[in-house]
């Protein structure tokens, strides 16, 4: 039996992908239950990675059949609202509601799979494997542990001493629902796929959901505590966008409920860890990045697919198994977070808009 701590995308797809060659698994999660909380918004998955994975779990046609129809297109903004790119999608980065893509995973697995409500506490080595300590005291005791559990593992200090470090940039996360029906004007500014408006250091990225509701990530140059503190309020946002388009504005203003603060975090670039017998990590786990490569869920997706495979392929020897899964994600991993922070860096300079708009223009279509 194989431990996965954490039912995201990289958990379940790992729990997935072994099942599929008959290898059990159990995977815990802290959350009570499968709709304790929203999953975010849209994904859009590469073919080397995300795709990979799905098909790799013999999920691909049942991914196919639930992407958002010209979801994959991009528009990109200046603060006043001038058009600089109208992008049609190609489909070869198919866009999928985060929430469908989990259940998807998750249903696909044998009943009992996941236990919620399952928060780890502690994680310490024993004699053969590790021991797992859960909130409310009851403990579990594995050969081999894999922890998909996000950005602040509790499986991680196994094998490095390494957290994230705040990147210098927080999102706030408004939604607009109903958009067609009752926000004609910013369902249109927002367009069928991604948005991009960007200048001044700042900017909005907004996307459409599949249920005629717009995600819009407010995204500014500030200290964490600003993020955190309590004190951010529609008001406060305007006031940091006073000359801004009025539409874009209105991103703020006519959104409704809750406004969600998301710091930024990233763990340091090239993080890798001495090979440590029975334990490995998978996706934001091992390599914690900021989301302007796109490639978070794609990354967490492809590494347990991979390690999977990797398992599939060493049955009597685990440790080569998680040897050569790592030996590959490490460069992988940090391929990615490298162009994470370029492109951060680019996006929040005096004229960003424009140059993402070349830069998409650039992009070979078809």
């Amino acid at each position: 039996m194989i431990t996965i701590v954490g039912a995201g995308l990289g958990g379940l797809t790992l729990a997935r992908v072994l099942g599929v060659h008959g290898v059990e698994t159990v995977v815990y999660d802290l959350d009570a239950s499968p709709a304790a909380r929203h999953q975010g918004g849209m994904l859009d998955m590469h073919e080397e990675s995300g795709q990979m994975a799905l098909r790799a779990a013999g999920l691909f046609a049942e991914f196919q059949s639930a992407v958002l129809p010209g979801g994959d297109a991009s528009r990109v903004l200046d603060k006043h609202g001038a058009v600089l790119l109208d992008q049609p999608g190609d489909g070869r980065r198919p866009e999928i509601d985060r929430g469908v893509l989990r259940d998807l995973l998750l249903h696909s697995l044998p009943e009992g799979t996941v236990r919620w409500g399952a928060r780890v506490t502690g994680v310490r080595p024993t004699s053969g494997g590790y021991e797992l300590t859960f909130a409310g005291g009851p403990t579990e005791t594995t050969e081999l542990l894999v922890g998909a559990d996000g950005a602040w593992s509790r499986v991680r200090p196994l094998l490095t001493g390494d957290q994230p470090v705040y990147a210098g940039l927080s999102f706030v996360e408004i939604r607009v629902p109903r958009a067609r029906a009752d926000h004609p004007r910013l369902a249109d500014v927002v367009g069928d796929g991604m948005l991009f408006a960007l200048d001044d250091e700042r900017g909005f990225l907004a996307h459409r959901e599949s249920d005629d509701e717009l995600c819009v990530y407010v995204a500014i140059k500030k200290p964490a505590e600003w993020a955190t503190g309590g004190e951010v309020s529609r008001e406060s946002l305007l006031a940091l966008f006073p000359d801004w388009h009025a539409d874009l504005r209105s991103l703020v203003s006519e959104s409704e409920g809750a406004l969600i603060p998301r710091p930024i975090y990233a763990l340091p670039i090239g993080q890798r860890w001495p090979r440590v017998p029975g334990v490995t990590l998978v996706g934001d786990a091992a390599h914690l990045m900021s989301p302007f490569a796109g490639e978070g869920a794609n990354l967490a997706m492809q590494d347990a697919a991979e390690l999977a495979r990797a398992i599939v392929a060493h049955p009597a020897d685990l440790e080569a198994a998680l040897g050569a899964y790592e030996s590959a994600m490490f460069p992988r991993a940090r391929g990615a977070a490298e162009e994470s922070m370029r492109n951060l860096v680019d996006l929040f300079q005096p004229g960003a808009g424009r140059r993402l708009a070349d830069f998409f223009s650039s992009m070979p279509t078809g």
